[in-house]
């Protein structure tokens, strides 16, 4: 699909140039990616803020583990001496 943008202010366009240019990519690429990014921005960012949910719980299951099995050693331990 094609759009096509008209009346583009010169300096803002060269900026855009520019930016390609560090890139080493042309103006279509950088402003295909540029709009791309754009329409899935909002997916990504639930995406994203549900890994950090999920990543959260994980910590705080494992941090649980963590406690448990060091009162299972320390039972153990005081079951070993006795």
């Amino acid at each position: 699909m094609e759009i096509k943008i008209r009346n583009v202010d010169p300096v803002a366009l060269k900026k855009i140039d520019e930016m390609a240019k560090r890139k080493s990519i042309s103006r279509q690429e950088f402003l295909k990616s540029a709009v791309e990014k754009i329409a899935y921005e909002k997916d990504i960012t639930e995406k994203e803020a549900r890994l950090e949910m999920i990543i959260s719980k994980n910590i705080e299951a494992m941090e649980q583990m963590n406690y448990s099995v060091t009162r299972l050693e320390n039972l153990m331990a005081d079951l070993l001496e006795e």
